[in-house]
This record gives C-alpha cells, sequence and structure tokens, in this order.
C-alpha cells in the first residue's frame, strides 16, 4: 500500500475513471497531467459520474432478508429452542428501561447491574418498541430490522462504487452471509445495533464524508465497551486518508472511551469492583495464563483458521485489497487471544459486526482493482461479485436459514406443547428460577432468575427442563430444589413431558 498526494491509503494500482485515473486525491488524465480530485467524493467516483442507486429495490430486498431473519427468530422462540440466556438477559434490560429503572438483570443474579458486566446502554433505544410491544419477541425483530437496514446501507453504496448489478449481488451475498445467520440464529444481542452504525462508518469511509464517518463512529461506543478501540481504529483510518486532525481526536477518544468503561464505568457498576471479561485471556480453566501464551495461542486451532478463511473468502478474498479490512482487527484481536473456544469460531453472534466491515472492503477492493496493469486481476475483480453471491448461496444450505426450506420446521411437536403447559402453570408475576428452555418466556411479566443462581431467595416456582442437558441427571426435582433453597419447601403443580414445575409451600422466610 501507499499513501497518496492528499494522505489516502491507495493501493499501487490507479482507479479508472471517466476522466483518467485517479490515485488518492489526484486524478491522471490519459495524458498523465494532474488534476486535483474533489475531496469531498468517493475515491473512483471523483471526476466522474456516481453510479445510480435506487432505493426501492434495496428496500424490497431488506424486507424479504428482515421477514427471513424474523421468522426463523420467532420459529426458534416459539418451539423453545433459545440456545443461550441472553435474550432473557436482554429483556430484562430493556424492560427496566422501558419502566424508567436501572438496568438490573436479575437472570444474572438477584439485583444484578448489567452494566456492570457489558457497557451496553445503547440498547435503550428498543424502548419505544418494548412500549408497543412488551415481549423478548420484539427483540428478535429488532434485530432482523437492524441487519436488514445494514443490507440497503451495503448494496447501495456497493451499487454507487461499482454499478451494474452488483448493488442487487452484494445484497444478496451480504444478507445471507454466515455471520448474519449465526448471528440471528443466537436470538437478540447488542451488537444488532452496530452492525448498521458500522456500515454507516464504512460507507462514509469509502464516499470521503469525513463528518459523517466521525458522527457515526461515535455511538458505537455506547454499543459494546470492546468497541471503542474499532472506533480508535477508524479514527487511524481517517488520519493515513490525509483527515489528521479529526482522526487523531477519534481515535484518541475511542481510547478514552475503552479505558473509561473497563476501568472506571464497568468496575464501579459490577459487585465485584473489575472487568471479569479479562479472564478469558489470561485465564485457561481457572489456570493463569500469560500474555505471551495467549499471543503464541491465536493461531494454534482449525476452528480459528477456519473462521478467518471463511471471513475473507465469502468476499472472494477481495477484501484484503482494502486497507477497510483492518476495521476487523480489533474483534478478531480479543477473539483470537481469548480462551473460550466460544468466540473463536463461526458459530454464535461474534462475527456480525465483521460483514459490513468485509463487504464493503470487497467493494473498495474490486474498485481498486480494476485500474490494475494486471490483466489477471482486472478479469478477477470482475467477477469477484457473483463470485460472493454464488459462495453465500452454496453456503445456506449448511447455515440456519436452510431450515426455513423444511416442512418440519413449522410443527408444533410434543415437546412444544408440554413446554407451554408448563408456562401456563406459572403465576403472571411470580419470582420464577427456571433454565434456558422456558427463560426467555417468562421475563416479560415474571421476575426470573436462573437455576441455581439464586440461593437466598426462595423463589414461589422452580420450573425446570428435565432434558436440557444437567452435568448429572435430575431424578428427583423436588429434592432438587429444596437442594438449590433449603430455606423452602416445593411441591410439583405441574408435570409436562420433560418440564416440571414446583411450587413453594411454605411462606417467604422472614415474611411469615
Amino acid at each position: 500500500m501507499a499513501l497518496s498526494a492528499q494522505g489516502g491509503w491507495h493501493g499501487y494500482d490507479r482507479a479508472e475513471t471517466t476522466e483518467g485515473f485517479r490515485c488518492g486525491g489526484i486524478v491522471l488524465d490519459l495524458n498523465h497531467s494532474e488534476t486535483e480530485a474533489p475531496g469531498d467524493q468517493a475515491p473512483g467516483t471523483a471526476g466522474g459520474t456516481e453510479h445510480p442507486a435506487p432505493l426501492r429495490p434495496y428496500l424490497i430486498a431488506a424486507a424479504v432478508l428482515c421477514a427471513l431473519y424474523f421468522l426463523y427468530g420467532y420459529l426458534r422462540f416459539s418451539h423453545f429452542e433459545s440456545p443461550s440466556w441472553d435474550l432473557g438477559i436482554f429483556e430484562q434490560e430493556v424492560r427496566a428501561y422501558a419502566g424508567f429503572d436501572a438496568p438490573v438483570v436479575d437472570i444474572k443474579g438477584p439485583g444484578f447491574l448489567i452494566l456492570g458486566d457489558h457497557f451496553s446502554p445503547l440498547v435503550a433505544l428498543l424502548v419505544p418498541l418494548y412500549w408497543i410491544w412488551p415481549s423478548a419477541v420484539a427483540l428478535l425483530f429488532a434485530q432482523a430490522a437492524l441487519f436488514a437496514a445494514s443490507a440497503v446501507v451495503v448494496g447501495r453504496t456497493v451499487q454507487q462504487m461499482l454499478g451494474g448489478r452488483s448493488g442487487l449481488c452484494v445484497t444478496v451475498a451480504y444478507g445471507l452471509s454466515w455471520g448474519l445467520q449465526e448471528a440471528v440464529k443466537a436470538d437478540f444481542h447488542e451488537i444488532a445495533l452496530a452492525v448498521p452504525l458500522l456500515a454507516l462508518v464504512c460507507r462514509a469511509l469509502l464516499m470521503e464524508r469525513w463528518r459523517a464517518v466521525v458522527l457515526w463512529s461515535l455511538p458505537l461506543v455506547l454499543v459494546k465497551e470492546d468497541l471503542g478501540v474499532t472506533v480508535a481504529l477508524v479514527g487511524v483510518l481517517l488520519a493515513l486518508y490525509g483527515r489528521r486532525v479529526q482522526g487523531f481526536l477519534l481515535a484518541a477518544f475511542g481510547v478514552f472511551a475503552f479505558a473509561l468503561t473497563v476501568l472506571v464505568l464497568i468496575p464501579a457498576a459490577s459487585s465485584a469492583g473489575t472487568y471479569d471479561y479479562w479472564k478469558k485471556i489470561d485465564e485457561n480453566g481457572g489456570q493463569e495464563v500469560s500474555l505471551l501464551d495467549s499471543v503464541l495461542g491465536v493461531f494454534n486451532s482449525e476452528v480459528k483458521l477456519e473462521m478467518l478463511v471463511f471471513l475473507v473468502g465469502i468476499t472472494a478474498f477481495m477484501a484484503l485489497r482494502s486497507p477497510l479490512v483492518l476495521l476487523v482487527l480489533p474483534t478478531l484481536g480479543w477473539r483470537l487471544l481469548s480462551q473460550d473456544s466460544n468466540h473463536w469460531g463461526m458459530v454464535w453472534h461474534y462475527s456480525a459486526i465483521l460483514m459490513p466491515v468485509v463487504f464493503l472492503a470487497m467493494a473498495d477492493g474490486i474498485r481498486r482493482s480494476q485500474g490494475s496493469k494486471r490483466g489477471w486481476l482486472v478479469a478477477y475483480a470482475s467477477v469477484a461479485v457473483p463470485m460472493a453471491a454464488a459462495v453465500a448461496i452454496a453456503l445456506t444450505q449448511h447455515l440456519p436459514l436452510r431450515e426455513l426450506l423444511r416442512p418440519e420446521t413449522y410443527r408444533t411437536d410434543a415437546r412444544t406443547q408440554a413446554a407451554e403447559q408448563a408456562l401456563d402453570a406459572i403465576p403472571v408475576g411470580s419470582r420464577v428460577e427456571t433454565d434456558i428452555t422456558l427463560m426467555a418466556h417468562l421475563t416479560g411479566d415474571r421476575t426470573v432468575y436462573w437455576v441455581g443462581g439464586a440461593p437466598g431467595t426462595a423463589p414461589d416456582v422452580v420450573a425446570i427442563n428435565l432434558d436440557f442437558g444437567w452435568s448429572r441427571p435430575i431424578d428427583d426435582p423436588v429434592k432438587y430444589a429444596e437442594q438449590l433453597h433449603p430455606e423452602a419447601k416445593y411441591r410439583v403443580t405441574r408435570r409436562a413431558g420433560s418440564f416440571v414445575v414446583m411450587e413453594r409451600t411454605t411462606p417467604v422466610p422472614g415474611k411469615g
């Protein structure tokens, strides 16, 4: 890579425009005389025409994607297939904000202030939707809509840069990308808010709309604490593109925001007085791991390498030709350093925020390659977009949305019916201790605790799924409930399939 006359970070190859060739902030005409390119236009389009990108086709594509994401998420929810406790956690958090209360999440522990775990106050933006639709399902819809909105940003940006049918092709490739599909499968997470924001940041960088870069970057630090480092790297890119003052200030802001949240705000809200996720890097199974060992182990797993290959492979590897791809490094950094194998691979929601970055980096890489002196690179760049779309469609045969093509996905089985019967037996307004299976269905109108995570509370109801996957089988549910809460007695009020609902028969300790 080489810096242009304006400081922009451009490749060695010249990008062709209608007036000649553009390299950074300088347009070279066919006789190699130099003229200044307008600094507020997109690289590769300045001095020429920006390809038209009508909004309507992208809105239609986004509506289809939103419907697919939401349908899949809703079907999993209605069949009690939540993979973790996260949906219940975020529902409790948004519910607290909606009631103008502190974001206490009892699932993490009675009275647990969630800002002492992850710093994600921007989820409060979902409160108006929650007022209308007070349910965990509303969060699934919000995530589907946010992902679909990001597809509009990505697709239209690519269309404006490359023209032809590239925009809609990339909309399909991006919308079906494994990072988004796996995030939909993992239920709602706060990163749903970051995905469209990052798409807008990358668009603004590519279009050289510097003020927009800064403005879209700032809210990222309120989505999740680690994104402050990503914001800092956006500032570095701004500086490399020649906007040194803005870049320095944004980089400093990102570093400051990250340090403030993990060293001050989160510890202040945490009962432990620290940022607990440092342990993901320096501990493995309770054993201390040195930073050197963590660094040396970055590529010690086939799962990590597979994730990295597929991350750039879905862009036909063209993302590697753009400096924009550097924005994936902060997220990849902590994931590869982590000792938690859940962070390494292609599953869960962790890669969703990387998708807008790599797909817009792909468009930038293609644009940079179009004026190359290497004929094979020009030819390859011309087919990279359809290749990316073909890869996305092919991979979908092995990804979550494929389930929508199977008739059994829409059937209500005996397990679902049993779970619904168990829900009906749990009084509205009661305090319930339960496992993941029923959790997100209860948080809207009950106080919900994680089973085993609320000692001394004597909840009104203990409801468990015997097939949940306990470390040891539960042969006597009542005995198990009373082991969790020796201060109370319980009796079975409903048994349906593998689900057991037990109600406390003794007064709440200290109140009777």
